[in-house]
């Protein structure tokens, strides 16, 4: 078969890695790839939210299965667009990847729905929003409502913080558009934890459990980013926990979108707080995360092929889904000064052995060099027995790997191995 992975970051090559695994898989496509996914696929130039140029290539390459990887093309339609031209594709239609593309209609939902979130209020007015401030508990979160890279949801830890956070969103539109209406929710404690999950609309397979590292630097400082590094499974994200997630929140999910007309299928993202309370709903995501994927899809031990297909034919209640009892650590090597200003163009070295191990985000190729072409470069993940030894490997090979400005935090899964202790 003809398979094409829409996208172009980290989590696309290691869904091209999984995916080349596959004995049923003829032909790999990428669309547009980046210089590393190259070496796993073939690469088509393009754009990944220009629908009718996708549509078009997988009808004239005669593709047979595509995976729309990135957020912003299932939130417009891609896959209903590639569906209505016969042909088969993994991740949701966009009636149902408004759980993503709209924060209050997410939000709106689970408070139907009875599903367990923070509580929070809608605002379509900047001067509303911040006469409700005045008087709010703080700390408080605002988000932006439609997609924004990863960075639509600031954490303000003082009034006058919330107050720039709502200008920000609101009269700046830093985010255009997703910024015309706000929600401001309440601030809520506990580890996080995010849990992929492969759903055909009825049934539901969460996947390995994982943590991600926002904060630019060690410590959890800095700016949020789009992801510096990950490990899974996740241990605070106990066997009583999965159960009490699955009977609250992740079947829940699913049965409700299916009886409001907007069945779900492909991949659906839990961000997760385990508060005292009990795990509440953060946010929805209508595809594979990155950097989670990185450590998720090395643990699985089906055919990630089989499975998507599983998803697309409403077939996942009959088919086997395994991951390795093992532990993965991945380390994101970004340039300096990102998520901010950072420069491009720097030769990367990485050994021909550590490549098996490498996920490309941010290179291009350039007069037959691999360059950097953007703030997280790439993902270096290792697959051992512990967690401890996933971490040493991890930055043992990472250690490999350089390029000028080459930046990553030296304390990921730091929180991971201490939770794991305790």
């Amino acid at each position: 078969m003809k398979v094409l992975v829409v996208g172009s970051g980290g989590r696309e090559h290691a869904l091209v890695k999984s995916l080349k695994k596959s004995p049923l898989i003829d032909s790999l496509y990428a669309l547009p790839g980046n210089g590393g996914i190259a070496r796993d696929a073939i690469c088509v130039p393009g754009n990944a939210k220009d629908i009718p140029g996708v549509v078009a290539f997988a009808k004239s390459e005669g593709i047979d299965y595509v995976v729309v990887a990135p957020d912003d093309p299932l939130v417009l339609g891609m896959v209903d667009a590639l569906e209505e031209a016969g042909i088969p594709a993994f991740g949701p239609h966009k009636n149902a990847a408004i759980l993503e593309g709209s924060k209050v209609f997410s939000k709106n939902f689970m408070k139907r729905h009875g599903i367990p979130t923070a509580a929070y209020e809608v605002f379509t007015d900047a001067d509303q929003a911040l006469s409700y401030l005045e008087t709010a508990p703080i700390p408080t979160v605002v988000k932006a409502d439609g997609l924004a890279l990863g960075k639509g949801a600031i954490v303000a830890m003082t009034r006058e913080e919330a107050r720039d956070a709502v200008r920000t969103l609101m009269c700046d539109k830093v985010f255009g558009s997703s910024g015309d209406q706000i929600v401001i929710e309440e601030f809520m404690e506990g580890p996080e934890v995010t849990v992929l999950s492969f759903t055909d609309g009825q049934t539901v397979i969460p996947m390995v459990s994982s943590m991600d590292h926002k904060r630019a630097h060690d410590g959890d400082e800095g700016l949020n980013t789009g992801g510096m590094g990950t490990v899974a499974p996740n241990p605070y994200y106990t066997p009583e926990i999965a159960e009490r997630c699955m009977n609250t929140i992740f079947l829940p999910t699913v049965k409700a979108m299916r009886e409001e007309g907007r069945p779900f299928r492909g991949c659906l993202y839990f961000g997760l707080m385990l508060t005292k309370d009990g795990p509440k709903v953060i946010e929805y995501n209508c595809r594979f995360g990155d950097p989670e994927t990185q450590v998720v899809l090395p643990l699985l031990e089906s055919d990630l092929f089989t499975v998507m297909k599983a998803c697309t034919e409403g077939k996942l209640a009959e088919t086997e889904v395994r991951f390795a009892e093992k532990h993965a650590a991945c380390v994101i090597m970004a340039s300096d000064g990102y998520p901010v200003s950072y420069k491009k163009g720097f030769p990367l070295t990485i050994p021909e052995d550590a490549w098996d191990h490498v996920y490309v985000a941010g290179a291009k190729e350039e007069g037959g060099k691999l360059v950097t072409s953007g703030g997280r470069v790439l993902g270096v993940t290792a697959v051992r027995d512990t967690l401890k030894e996933a971490l040493e490997a991890a930055y043992a090979l990472t250690g490999r790997i350089s390029f000028e400005n080459a930046y990553y935090r030296r304390d990921i899964g730091a929180r991971a191995l201490k939770a794991r202790e305790e």
